[in-house]
């Protein structure tokens, strides 16, 4: 085989692996010479895995060296939790999820998010022994490059600056970079316009955590050259700690020559009550939804709908060109009532509570495209009050619900309610419908579930145990609890993890099938709990 440019000498080695030395031999200089060619292509193989394991690739020719790792002044690991890590790394090859799994082993690559979490709420460093594999782990899955360059830290983005394989970690995030003080004007410039992406969003992020005013200034020096798509990434950063004082830099970026600049700068805008925007939104959204009186029966709901979306609709977010099979005049109510403070809706609306205007009747077959647009308002404006008006009763058949019936639109709901209210409502949901509908709502739930919702989880699961249902449609479930559930209920739950008799009707080896997941739960559960004990100070 000849060897392209793009062709590494680990690709080659594994090809050569895969089809056999007869069938694809190795390139010249690849295999040490005087060897039989499968002996030289192990021999290489070992070479190679070194070199992969370091991180660094290996030169052409002799040349500089490379800087030194960076300190990370953060507390070691302690010994068993170190352990532990290497375990968690070394099985992280398996798939995510655990659906369909079998047997009774603890999903140790599910864990690895959760292991994470822990140790940054600890404020731990990662052993430099484990950075290379923590990078790939990260660059395999995406949903843990938060936490594991976090993690990280400084010497991980280090080390992530030699192998090209990791330059994910370069534009995915704070990395863990040391970051200058936030008092060092002269440093936090520097750092500023030289930095990588991942350090800027950082610093950037460090700064508007200590004065967002400063934030602000910052990210206006440098705004007009940025590229489109890391302007949107830097306006996506204030959601945190949005406040009325970013009201005129994201004004100003309603004019961006990005759409999706403008996009996100209306969004946010229209997230602050007392924004110009919200008011302009609030006069076009209230000229077009009113109390119909044009009878003596019951309140009702009038819509009139906008006939045509002008430039400064536009400008102000407001997309003209509907999604495909939508009408043009719903495409555009939707999206006004959903830009406007739901504050404006009492006082328009005959001084009713958010309850009494979603019971109301709507005219003209409108109620479906208000009640929507509403919810995402309410999830937008994290409105507690308008949440629960539009979520109803937990009790309610979903299909029949005021407001949505769209799993998605409730658990987006259920996110701007208090913790404990979204587990308890969700537990009464459970307990009324069972776990096929509420799959989705499970995971804006607080992490370990509540104790009335993880009874209700464990309740409808032994249900359907022991009604002999089809168990693998329950494997996603079981797998959430997995890694939800508090450990404490794993003594509780030993009593599930026997074999149930065979119920007639039941799916052939379906007893067999939920007594490994129970058995699979506890012991997930037990283990949580010792890694938890291995991660203490």
């Amino acid at each position: 085989m000849t060897r392209t440019a793009s062709t590494s000498p680990w690709e080659e080695i594994v090809t050569s692996a895969l089809l056999g030395t007869v069938r694809r031999t190795p390139s010249a200089g690849l295999t040490p010479a005087g060897k039989d060619a499968p002996v030289a292509l192990l021999d290489a193989a070992a070479l190679h895995t070194v070199r992969r394991r370091a991180g660094l690739r290996p030169a052409a020719s002799a040349g500089g060296t490379t800087d030194p790792a960076p300190d990370d002044a953060r507390p070691a690991l302690p010994e068993p939790a170190r352990r532990r890590l290497v375990q968690l790394l070394a099985d992280r090859a398996g798939t995510a999820g655990s659906g369909g799994r079998r047997g009774t082993a603890p999903d140790l690559t599910e864990l690895l998010p959760q292991w994470l979490a822990a140790a940054n709420d600890h404020g731990y460093r990662a052993p430099a022994s484990t950075l290379p594999a923590l990078l790939d782990a990260a660059r395999a899955r995406t949903d843990l490059r938060p936490r594991a360059l976090e993690f990280a830290g400084p010497r991980g983005l280090w080390l992530a600056r030699l192998n090209p394989e990791w330059k994910y970690a370069l534009r995915g995030g704070s990395a863990g970079s040391a970051l200058p003080s936030v008092d060092d004007a002269e440093a936090v410039r520097t750092l500023w316009e030289e930095g990588l992406f991942a350090e800027r969003v950082a610093l950037l992020a460090a700064v508007r955590a200590h004065d967002s005013g400063a934030a602000l200034t910052l990210l206006g020096t440098t705004w007009s050259t940025e590229r489109a798509e890391d302007r949107l990434m830097f306006l996506d950063s204030l959601r945190a700690g949005l406040s009325d004082a970013d009201e005129p830099f994201l004004e100003q970026a309603l004019s961006d020559r990005s759409r999706n600049v403008r996009s996100t700068a209306a969004e946010l805008l229209s997230a602050l009550p007392g924004s110009a925007l919200a008011g302009r939104m609030a006069a076009r959204a209230a000229s077009c939804v009113a109390i119909d009186r044009s009878g003596d029966t019951t309140a009702a709901i009038a819509v009139e709908a906008p006939h045509e979306c002008d430039a400064d609709m536009q400008r102000d977010g407001i997309v003209p060109t509907p999604p495909s099979g939508r009408g043009e005049r719903s495409w555009w109510l939707g999206q006004l009532v959903e830009a406007a403070p739901l504050s404006v809706w009492p006082g328009r609306l005959g001084g009713r509570s958010p309850d009494e205007i979603v019971a109301l009747p709507v005219s003209d077959g409108w109620a479906d495209e208000l009640h929507a647009a509403w919810c995402r308002a309410a999830a937008r404006q994290r409105d507690a009050d308008w949440s629960r008006a539009l979520l109803g009763s937990p009790g309610t058949p979903p299909s029949t619900g005021p407001g949505t019936t769209s799993p998605a639109e409730r658990s987006r709901l259920l996110a701007a309610l208090p913790e404990a209210e979204r587990a308890a409502w969700v537990a009464r949901f459970i307990a009324a419908h069972g776990l096929p509908e509420a799959f989705q709502l499970l995971g804006v739930c607080a992490v370990p579930w509540a104790e009335p919702l993880g009874q209700a989880v464990v309740d409808a699961l032994e249900i359907a145990r022991d009604a002999g249902s089809y168990p693998w449609s329950f494997s996603g479930v079981m797998g959430l609890a997995e890694r939800c559930l508090s450990p404490e209920e794993a003594t509780r739950l030993e009593v599930l993890t026997a074999t149930p008799d065979d119920q007639e009707g039941a799916s052939p080896g379906a007893g067999s099938y939920w007594s490994e997941a129970f058995q699979r739960l506890v012991a997930t559960l037990r283990l949580r709990a010792t890694m938890s004990r291995e991660l203490a100070p």
